[in-house]
């Protein structure tokens, strides 16, 4: 294997991108939701800020952004805080203000620093912009039928059930707000009287169905008060009925879920399901979906819904600029976490240097050999404290160091208020206090210290579970990640590209060693290496001592991965150390206007815009790549192979900061 430099790359602030196959890539062209034709009231806690604001993510899935009301004590508080944040947390712990994104970055990881060393191709590197537009980067998912998902049928299921579309704007703002408050019990009221102005049966059947449609749990009657008729809202259920929406009102023909193909752009796909979920006024847990794509993207994937009809859904494409939803049907099932068979990527490298016949080097080496499926760099965070120290500490059961980690003051990429909580955090140690400078407490920092402040310093473990699940087990994926990641570096330094006698490979979901007399029998992309824990086996080759002697240097015994706390014992898994992408198309173009787009989008589509025409020369080239990748693999590790560069901000903002200004 040839190893050659890694080559600089002219990028632009707000251009790199570092995620994987279910992400994409940064803030761009910031557009405003529109809110003009939607029944959003005031009384909403915190939705305006998920529509009229673009935030960079906290690690982990983003859910439901909620600011307490005064009038309550602060215990009563948290633990209404607690039960709204159970599924993930917000992305508002964020920059106040502005400073040099190098100032920002330059204490940040390089791929060095998380085990990515190596290259799989001898072709010569060549640099470009990586993501300078919106639309350079697109994301389709691939279903469990091999199908990849596009958005390109608007039309509604036609269904003789579905109440009038008047459902939409019978009642006025003001009543809208009424019932909402009602509906998530926001005032002493146990009912709302809404007066029918012309009264008619068909005047008051449509307002009958637009409570009941647009406010799940509310249910109504007719009454009639001083010789004027009243449609009179109140509760059915109880605060259950959000979760559990009406079987009485679904008909027993349709299937129970309403499955549709969501466009987004620049949201993660918890953040899009908790906007989607507030509009509707439901909880976010009747939603579905195969993968979560990340927020910096432009991506393309099927959700599934219980028992909203897709004539709800479709009003929402008058509400929301940044979404589109579409491609609606009824079914029996929802879907499934990990069903995807992997997503496609479309993905524009604009202002590249090299020439045609390195091009072609590069991308048949892609399409042939592959990349090593590296974790990539958002794995690791993006301050000064990687998460993968976090989850190591957790790991050795050092819950002192835990807090430490995440709240103590770090240099680089942060200013604002989350400095000086980290600051008074440092000062006094006092976790009441340091909570007081974060306006919105949503981010990880405000959800520990709220923990601290409920359980008490010496409650460390209790405090940290108050941290939704998924974005503590983040910490120690990251570790097992960047075992990982060392690992194979060192494998295929040791090795080579070949696989040899100890490597181990897959017979269905059971790894076995390859032994001398097979060696024959397999190639290098049948290779599988562990990711450490109780429930995986080791290579047979001089990487096991390997990797018993980097889990030692970190004071944990390979031996025994299993945790005192159950969430945190690592069970371990295989993954392939080469991956060979499909479908692999590409094409350079040339081109004159960079803010142009190079390719169409499905909403371009839709629209009827011509794609567009390149001419035969230009100021610029701009390689466009087409390629399908599996489930948990990086899309900026197949670019990294190509241009041979480092993938990390810091590295990027060394190697040339012009794209700073």
């Amino acid at each position: 294997m040839e190893m050659t430099e890694m080559t600089g790359v002219s990028l632009k602030r707000g251009s790199l991108v570092v995620e994987d196959n279910d992400s994409g890539v940064p803030v761009e062209e910031i557009k405003k939701q529109k809110l003009s034709e939607c029944s959003l009231t005031k009384g909403q806690d915190g939705l305006q800020n998920d529509f009229l604001s673009i935030s960079e993510d906290v690690p982990g899935p983003p859910d439901t952004v909620s600011t307490g009301k005064g009038g309550k004590n602060s215990e009563a508080q948290l633990e209404d805080e607690e039960e709204e944040e159970e599924d993930g947390l917000s992305e508002e712990c964020e920059e106040e203000e502005s400073e040099s994104f190098a100032d920002m970055m330059k204490h940040g990881l390089t791929e060095a620093d998380v085990g990515i060393t190596k290259f799989v191709s001898s072709h010569q590197g060549f640099s470009g912009i990586l993501k300078e537009r919106y639309s350079d980067f697109v994301v389709h998912e691939i279903g469990k039928d091999g199908r990849i998902s596009h958005l390109n049928d608007l039309s509604i299921p036609v269904d003789e059930e579905d109440p009038s579309e008047d459902i939409f704007t019978v009642l006025t703002a003001e009543e809208k707000q009424r019932l909402e408050e009602l509906q998530l019990f926001k005032n002493k009221e146990t009912s709302v009287a809404i007066e029918v102005i012309e009264d008619t049966k068909e005047k008051r059947t449509i307002i009958h169905q637009a409570i009941k449609s647009l406010f799940p749990g509310l249910e109504t009657k007719t009454e009639d008060r001083e010789g004027k008729k009243y449609i009179v809202a109140y509760h059915a259920a109880g605060k259950k009925a959000l979760a559990n929406p009406r079987k009485h009102s679904w008909p027993k023909s349709r299937g129970s879920y309403c499955h549709f193909v969501l466009y987004k752009e620049n949201k993660d796909t918890m953040d899009a399901i908790n906007v989607l979920s507030k509009y509707l006024r439901v909880k976010p847990n009747i939603f579905s979906y195969m993968g979560t794509k990340d927020k910096r993207a432009i991506t393309v994937q099927e959700i599934a819904v219980l028992k909203i009809t897709a004539q709800r859904l479709a009003h929402l494409n008058k509400c929301l600029m940044n979404f589109k939803l579409g491609n609606f049907s009824y079914q029996k099932n929802p879907l499934k976490l990990g069903e995807l068979q992997g997503n496609h990527f479309t993905v524009v490298l604009r202002n590249i240097t090299g020439t045609d016949n390195q091009v072609q080097q590069a991308m048949n080496s892609l399409k042939e050999i592959g990349f090593i499926n590296y974790y990539g760099m958002q794995r690791f965070g993006t301050t000064a404290v990687p998460t993968y120290q976090v989850g190591r500490a957790i790991l050795q059961n050092s819950w002192t160091e835990v807090m430490d980690l995440i709240l103590k003051p770090r240099s680089g990429a942060e200013k604002g208020y989350l400095v000086k909580c980290r600051e008074e955090w440092a000062k006094t140690k006092d976790p009441t206090a340091a909570l007081r400078k974060l306006p919105v407490k949503r981010c990880v920092e405000g959800q520990l210290l709220r923990g601290l402040s409920k359980y008490g310093m010496k409650n460390i473990v209790s405090a940290f579970g108050i941290i939704p699940r998924n974005n503590r087990l983040m910490y120690i994926h990251s570790y097992q990640s960047y075992v990982w990641n060392n690992m194979v570096s060192k494998r295929i330094e040791d090795y080579g590209l070949k696989p040899v006698p100890g490597d181990l490979v897959l017979k269905g979901a059971t790894a076995t060693y390859i032994e001398e007399d097979d060696v024959n029998n397999y190639s290098i992309h049948d290779v599988v290496m562990p990711l450490p824990g109780f429930d995986v086996i080791y290579p047979k080759h001089k990487i096991q001592e390997a990797y018993r002697e980097m889990l030692t240097a970190d004071n944990l015994d390979i031996d025994n991965m299993r945790h005192k706390i159950r969430d945190y014992s690592l069970s371990g898994a295989y993954r392939k150390i080469i991956i060979r992408p499909q479908n692999v198309s590409w094409e350079v173009v040339a081109y004159d206007d960079p803010k142009i787009p190079l390719f169409n989008t499905d909403v371009d589509n839709l629209e009827g815009k011509t794609p567009p025409v390149f001419a035969s020369e230009g100021k610029y080239r701009a390689l466009k790549m087409d390629f399908s990748l599996p489930p948990s693999t990086y899309a900026t590790m197949a670019v990294r192979e190509v241009l041979k560069m480092d993938t990390s901000i810091k590295k990027q903002t060394q190697l040339n900061t012009t794209w700073l200004r």
